[in-house]
C-alpha cells in the first residue's frame, strides 16, 4: 500500500498545522501507522504512531504534549495535529505503515528504530514543514 502525506507548509513559531496521511486501503486488520520526519543533515526520527486495533498512540519526547495523532478508518486517513510548532520541527514529514501492531507497549521504545523501523513501508514523497518567522 502506498501512503500519501500532505498538509505541510510554512508556519511561524507557535503556529499549528495538521498533516494528513491517506491510503487507498489497508490489507490487514491489525496494522500501525507512524509519522517520521527528517531534517537536512539529520537522521530520520520517529515522531508518533497509532495502532489500528486499539488506537494506542506514542510520541517522541520532542513532540509530546504538542502533537496529536488520530485516525479515521472510514476514510483510511491518519492525521497529525501539530501545535506550538518550533523551528526545530522543520523537516520533511513522512507517514508509513507496518503490517502488525508495532505501536504497542511491547515496542514503546523500539518501534521507531531498527530493526522494527524497517517494517514500515508505503513511504510516499513526504510533506515539507517549515517553522520560521
Amino acid at each position: 500500500v502506498q501512503l500519501q502525506a500532505s498538509g505541510g507548509g510554512l508556519v511561524q513559531p507557535g503556529g499549528s498545522l495538521r498533516l494528513s496521511c491517506a491510503a487507498s486501503r489497508f490489507r490487514f486488520y491489525y496494522y500501525s501507522i507512524a509519522w517520521f520526519r527528517q531534517a537536512p543533515g539529520k537522521e530520520r526520527e520517529g515522531v508518533s504512531c497509532i495502532n489500528s486495533a486499539d488506537s494506542i498512540t506514542y510520541y517522541s519526547d520532542s513532540v509530546k504534549g504538542r502533537f496529536a495523532i488520530s485516525g479515521d478508518k472510514s476514510t483510511n486517513t491518519v492525521y497529525l495535529q501539530m501545535n506550538n510548532l518550533k523551528p526545530e520541527d522543520t523537516a520533511v514529514y513522512y507517514c508509513a505503515t507496518a503490517s502488525r501492531l508495532l505501536c504497542s507497549p511491547s515496542y514503546v521504545n523500539d518501534w521507531y528504530r531498527e530493526p522494527h523501523s524497517s517494517e514500515f513501508h508505503g513511504w510516499g514523497q513526504g510533506t515539507q514543514v517549515t517553522v520560521s518567522s
